[in-house]
């Protein structure tokens, strides 16, 4: 039983790293993008790549599939955001789902069949506890790094720019720039939790990196609160404990399966109507921060909500 429990805490801090890199992108920048499991799934597959088939060391296969993960999402969102913001969702979704059929269909990554054999970071009779306490020191990192980004000067810039870019580009500020940089650090973020999910999991697939895993990601940010620091924080605990929750009912596979789907697909629809702060989001986040309306005076420095 202590086995399952570190392994759905370890999951957890996983969904932390990648929800709170997301909300950088989305719930700060206000870029709407439906694709970072697939900066998720470079960072995992470069990571259990370098380790198995070239014999770099773990750590620094990590941290090299983060930093590829954050050179595509340049690829992906530069020439799109200098057309239109809105063609980003487009450009996103379609690099998506052109990566995944690749991953699907190369012998190098497994295809279908998936890639086994990755090495393990962390061996031996103590590996579970000391990989949930180095999860989540990474993913409170992760938290602390956004959190200091966002509550000084560079973070009421950040605000400026996603409120009234016309107004930010006015005074002389590069958008595109603060824009890019952003969608690159979450994108970093997603590949760095990619490596830590390979190398503890041992085993990766492409289904697991589609759009549901998306539309999962949108509904921990969503529920959490965007635009927050802890919003997104609670949102993954709470929606990567759900599912764990449902398989206690014991209900058949063909009902449990999609029930997932359709619960998670609720929580978006009723909190967007409801509650778009979101959980914790209170005055001063969420998606109504989009509309510059969030009253942002009890953030630190007067910048992003805590």
């Amino acid at each position: 039983m202590m086995q399952y429990v570190y392994i759905i805490a370890i999951f957890a801090g996983i969904n932390v790293i990648l929800a709170s890199g997301f909300n950088l992108i989305l719930g700060y920048g206000g870029l709407v993008s439906v694709a970072h499991p697939i900066f998720y799934a470079i960072g995992a597959y470069v990571s259990a790549l370098l380790a198995q088939k070239v014999g770099v060391p773990i750590p620094f296969a990590m941290v090299l599939g983060a930093l590829i993960a954050a050179a595509a999402s340049v690829f992906v969102s530069l020439p799109s955001l200098r057309v239109s913001g809105d063609y980003l969702v487009i450009a996103s979704m379609g690099f998506q789902l052109g990566l995944l059929h690749i991953i699907n269909n190369i012998e190098l990554t497994g295809a279908a069949s998936g890639f086994a054999n990755i090495p393990s970071l962390i061996d031996g009779p103590y590996r579970n506890p000391i990989f949930t306490f180095l999860v989540w020191s990474i993913a409170l990192a992760s938290v602390g790094l956004i959190w200091l980004m966002v509550s000084g000067p560079y973070g009421r810039a950040i605000t400026a720019m996603r409120n009234d870019e016309d107004a930010f580009v006015a005074l002389g500020r590069n958008a595109m720039r603060m824009k890019v940089t952003l969608f690159a650090l979450g994108s970093g973020l997603a590949g760095l939790a990619g490596g830590i999910y390979a190398h503890f999991f041992l085993f990766l697939t492409p289904e697991q990196f589609g759009i549901f895993s998306s539309a999962t990601l949108l509904t921990m940010v969503v529920v959490g609160g965007a635009a927050t620091i802890t919003g997104p924080v609670l949102g993954a605990v709470l929606l990567t404990g759900l599912p764990e929750a449902i398989r206690f009912l014991d209900l058949p596979m063909a009902v449990m399966a999609p029930m997932q789907g359709v619960i998670f697909t609720l929580l978006i629809v009723l909190f967007l109507f409801l509650r778009p702060q979101g959980l914790l989001g209170g005055r001063d986040g969420g998606l109504d921060a989009w509309s510059g309306g969030a009253d942002t005076d009890d953030a630190p420095d007067g910048g992003a909500a805590r």
